[in-house]
């Protein structure tokens, strides 16, 4: 990695030490609030995300489960008028703190989006692509190979790496844009309803991929499948639109817990209506 690429020492350290007994987490949002021009979109976040877990966010639409999502790599800072008060911390580092670069936030915290959108260049330089600008000089067929691989899609595409990725089925794409994510190597991966417009096959090989990847990375989605929750995360954080000011939709935390506990022993009586069927 180049000195321009790297953030700040004093902000990020590459490898942080921690001493005590408990595992710190590798995400950890405290008070955190996002704003849209001013207004409240989402209030009073905290939340800790463990590493080599799967969290889910749940919630009806509208209560900032995106958001959330995109703030814990800085996405929204590309929205004209968004805010984020509060703390993000990664590996202990505030991710909001001046000196850090965005860019390399986003290198070590990756995203995929709801609706694949691989870039109109061949399955191999779409892999290729994200670790090149950052400035990757080791075997680069050796790397496209081993994303690939992780994002289990080589064996289907390892005859065709010069065809256009656009070419691919649309569950194809969505696992050719985790192996571009993968690529450059971060250690969180942020899924945006990952599986959304993909059929029931596809969801399913996209569940069985998450499953494999928590082995090595940390992985927060957003769904409004509670099956897809249920069956592919260890952890759940259930968000809500705040009923007293229900039309200023601002959404909040209602509940975070161990997956099963949210599934079969909420301790609010909102999230047991959610998860059961009976609003949302």
């Amino acid at each position: 990695m180049t000195q321009t690429q790297e953030m700040s020492s004093a902000a990020m350290s590459e490898n942080p030490v921690d001493e005590s007994d408990m595992p710190q987490p590798i995400i950890s949002v405290d008070h955190m609030s996002v704003f849209y021009r001013g207004v409240t979109a989402v209030r009073d976040v905290t939340l800790d995300f463990a590493a080599n877990k799967i969290t889910a966010l749940i919630g009806p639409s509208g209560c900032g489960k995106s958001t959330v999502l995109r703030s814990f790599n800085r996405m929204n800072d590309l929205v004209p008028g968004a805010r984020v008060e509060g703390a993000v911390r990664y590996h202990g580092q505030d991710i909001y703190h001046p000196d850090v670069d965005p860019v390399e936030i986003r290198r070590r915290i990756g995203m995929v989006f709801q609706k694949p959108n691989p870039f109109p260049k061949s399955i191999y330089e779409n892999v290729a692509w994200g670790a090149r600008i950052n400035g990757y000089r080791g075997d680069m067929d050796e790397l496209v190979q081993e994303s690939l691989r992780k994002a289990a899609l080589w064996e289907e595409v390892k005859d065709k790496l010069k065809e256009s990725g656009l070419a691919l089925s649309g569950g194809q794409q969505q696992r050719l844009c985790i192996a571009r994510a993968i690529a450059v190597r971060p250690d969180v991966i942020l899924m945006d309803e990952p599986a959304s417009a993909l059929d029931p096959i596809a969801t399913l090989r996209i569940e069985e991929l998450m499953q494999d990847l928590k082995r090595e990375y940390t992985i927060i989605i957003v769904t409004h499948n509670m099956q897809q929750a249920a069956r592919v995360s260890d952890m759940t954080a259930f968000m809500s639109i705040d009923r007293t000011q229900i039309e200023k939709r601002i959404g909040y935390v209602v509940e975070y817990a161990a997956t099963e506990k949210i599934f079969t022993n909420p301790d609010n009586p909102e999230t047991e209506d959610y998860v059961t069927g009976r609003f949302g």
